[in-house]
């Protein structure tokens, strides 16, 4: 027999597994010799009680063998000779969908303008220390996409578009731990996702299929209503019947190329703010009820969101121990975003803190047409980039003098390794969005104990929320409304919001163009 059971157990007693196995017995009123084992199924922490709690969601076998969880297939073959689907962009969709074609008998050709995990760290290292911005190769463009470096956060609120199983699964596959399967915000961690992006390459490469490094697309070749092919910054013409356009959000030469070409895109409201940066015990303290945090608890994190203004704020891509990074695709901006290790061990704690901006707010700054809000975000990123001085020094102000309207006479220390400059904020970020702000983390401050204080700094200018164009596509074929056996995809295109539902739609794109082949 088996049985599902809920236990709430102190931090403590659910890091021992023979307090679990105790609690297991009390539960269910069944002896201890009759009970042969136990999985758990999902793992959250209960952060409103004064003293937390580790809720655990187990399967307990009485009487009969535990089943492990069987070994995952992800059914890849040999598609050396296969026909094949171009893939543009190595990010979570890409990869996913190339595995996927795999799985489906279809050589994928990936186009990746940045280089590999391995080779693009120096190219962050030169954004770090020396402020230099390889357009090419950065915190966004390159093998694994803007996930590679920026957490590899798992948790997702899709569930009517595939399979977020089967994507726990295959991450676990190439080399995340197990706990991603049943933790409630599953997280691998930036200094872990390098090698696990590293084996999924290598999988598609042995089974047949193509990476190409620091190979731009530069040109979509029309025959008629259909792609017949696209030309790259090497100056190589590759003919497909399919094309699966995976650029994620900040390809902004795409978006104008599609533009230029007549191929329909859309603008896309957004949201755009900054990235707030605490001390994480102060988060603890607040989350926990606690002084110092139990050791066996994770370092906490937080969601806030209010309406000012009649618009809507949020957090976002909260970080718990983590690291503010300098994410610019371009020379003369300044992008900020967030990451963590796996351990989450930093003693900082950031998160994006955002207000929605639409086509009244693009148009107040005379942005009209397709391209408003890239032309909008790019405005604020160089404004932003000015304001600090150059080198990508960040400008950054203390949050209750952001809120009073004065220019910080010091700034606290920050995780941003490029440097920070005091500035008022309200001369960088939109009128609107300044606004809300102000009003926003006064609200955030009542809501939550100590998120309120000097010792926060607001740093802008985060602004890569999600895409800034949407390309439309058929919701049954998946193809461009325009342009059959393009199909525009995951988060570049405004179908996704993070690595697991990039993956999904990567996976949906995939089945889809195989079924043109």
């Amino acid at each position: 027999m088996v049985k599902v059971i809920t236990l709430s157990l102190l931090p403590a007693e659910a890091a021992d597994d023979k307090s679990i196995k105790d609690a297991v017995v009390a539960a269910i009123a069944v002896p201890a010799a009759r009970i042969t084992g136990h999985i758990i199924q999902k793992r959250s922490i209960d952060a409103r009680p004064k003293q937390p709690k580790v809720v655990l969601q187990l399967q307990v076998f009485i009487d009969e063998q535990v089943t492990e969880i069987l070994e995952f297939d992800p059914e890849l073959r040999d598609v050396s000779n296969a026909p094949y689907v171009v893939i543009v962009g190595a990010g979570p969709a890409g990869l996913f969908a190339a595995l996927k074609l795999i799985s489906l008998g279809i050589k994928p050709v990936i186009l990746e303008r940045g280089k590999d995990v391995r080779s693009r760290r120096r190219d962050l290292a030169a954004i770090n220390k020396e402020g230099v911005v390889n357009p090419e190769s950065n915190y966004c463009f390159g093998e694994g996409g803007a996930g590679t470096y920026s957490d590899g956060k798992l948790y997702t609120r899709s569930t009517k578009r595939g399979n977020v199983l089967r994507i726990l699964q295959l991450f676990h596959h190439f080399g995340a731990s197990a706990e991603i399967l049943y933790e409630a915000h599953p997280h691998i961690g930036t200094n872990k996702l390098p090698q696990i992006i590293t084996a999924m390459r290598e999988q598609i490469i042995a089974c047949g299929g193509e990476v190409r490094f620091e190979t731009r697309l530069t040109d979509i070749l029309i025959d008629g209503d259909r792609v017949a092919g696209v030309k790259t910054s090497d100056g190589s013409t590759i003919s497909c019947k399919a094309m699966i356009l995976a650029t994620g959000h900040s390809a902004r030469d795409i978006f104008t190329l599609l533009h230029d070409k007549g191929i329909a895109i859309e603008c896309k409201p957004f949201a755009l703010g900054v990235r707030i940066e605490h001390p994480q015990a102060l988060i603890d303290q607040a989350q926990y009820h606690c002084i110092v945090r139990d050791p066996f608890l994770t370092p906490a994190s937080y969601s806030v969101v209010s309406q000012e203004n009649g618009r809507g704020v949020f957090s976002f891509c909260m970080c718990p121990g983590g690291i503010i990074a300098p994410a610019a695709t371009a020379p003369g901006e300044v992008v900020v975003n967030g990451w963590s290790p796996s351990k989450r061990n930093n003693p900082y704690a950031n998160s994006g803190t955002v207000v929605a901006v639409d086509e009244r707010d693009f148009a107040a700054y005379k942005f009209t047409g397709p391209l408003a809000a890239m032309h909008y975000q790019q405005m604020v990123e160089q404004r932003a980039y000015e304001a600090g001085g150059g080198k990508l020094v960040a400008p950054a102000q203390r949050m209750p003098d952001f809120a009073d309207s004065r220019v910080s006479p010091s700034l606290p220390a920050c995780s941003y390794l490029p440097g920070l400059h005091s500035v008022s904020l309200t001369d960088v970020l939109p009128g609107e969005v300044s606004a809300a702000l102000r009003k926003a983390v006064v609200s955030f401050g009542r809501k939550m104990k100590g998120y309120f204080t000097n010792e926060a700094v607001m740093v802008a200018t985060e602004s890569r929320t999600s895409s800034p164009v949407r390309i439309p596509r058929d919701k049954d074929t998946l193809q461009h409304i325009q342009i059959k056996g393009l199909y525009p995809c995951a988060e570049g295109a405004g179908y996704a919001g993070g690595i697991v539902s990039a993956a999904i739609d990567g996976e949906r794109c995939a089945e889809a163009a195989a079924s043109l082949l």
